[in-house]
């Protein structure tokens, strides 16, 4: 795959969970869940150690998503539940595909939020497994990867229960909070998955 063939933008939908890109019209739901989950998440959010750079507005933002996608660089969905209204979703989260690599690599890494609100449910782990797929099937990657701090328990088990390797520990690996941290790197391959990331999940959760 290159940028010339890239498939954005793109939906992708489990029940009352999709995945689809960011709309200038989530700004204000955007505001509320950064402002509700502060404390949440400011301790694992990616930062530039080059002051201004990224965009400076959710507008600029969209844009910015929007573009990287089309040119096969990087992908951004917002989560979103459509539980509560019939067609018409409200935005959990945000999950990217991003540091995509073609050539004899075609790798790329995930990353994500979720409202703690919501938190608990499952959906991370199926967003996570449903973008993986989606990067094996569509977008002709053959590894998808998953940086996290090592002090981010909610987060590691997201990729201890959908049975991601651990490749060990990278020093100083991405800029978050600020600073230079640690990230535990946990890995799948698509030869791992025959059958699908989402459906090797979905079989090893508990029936109700």
């Amino acid at each position: 795959m290159s940028w010339q063939r890239s498939p954005w933008p793109v939906t992708l939908r489990h029940g009352t969970l999709s995945l689809r890109p960011l709309r200038r019209r989530d700004r204000d739901a955007w505001e509320a869940q950064r402002a509700h989950n502060h404390a949440w998440l400011t301790p694992w959010d990616a930062t530039s150690p080059v002051p201004g750079a990224g965009p400076s507005s959710f507008g600029q933002m969209v844009r910015w998503h929007g573009r990287q996608g089309r040119e096969g660089s990087s992908f951004t969905w917002g989560v979103a539940l459509d539980d509560d209204a019939p067609d018409r979703d409200r935005l959990v989260g945000l999950l990217s595909l991003g540091g995509i690599q073609y050539g004899s690599v075609l790798s790329g890494s995930i990353g994500y939020w979720i409202d703690r609100r919501e938190a608990g449910r499952g959906l991370t782990p199926t967003a996570v497994a449903m973008a993986a797929d989606w990067a094996f099937r569509s977008a002709g990657l053959h590894r998808v990867e998953v940086n996290i701090r090592p002090e981010n328990a909610a987060s590691l088990r997201v990729v201890e229960k959908l049975g991601l390797r651990d490749e060990g520990v990278r020093r100083s690996y991405l800029h978050v909070d600020g600073d230079w941290r640690d990230h535990r790197t946990f890995a799948i391959t698509a030869g791992e998955v025959p059958e699908g990331l989402l459906a090797r999940w979905l079989a090893s959760r508990p029936r109700a």
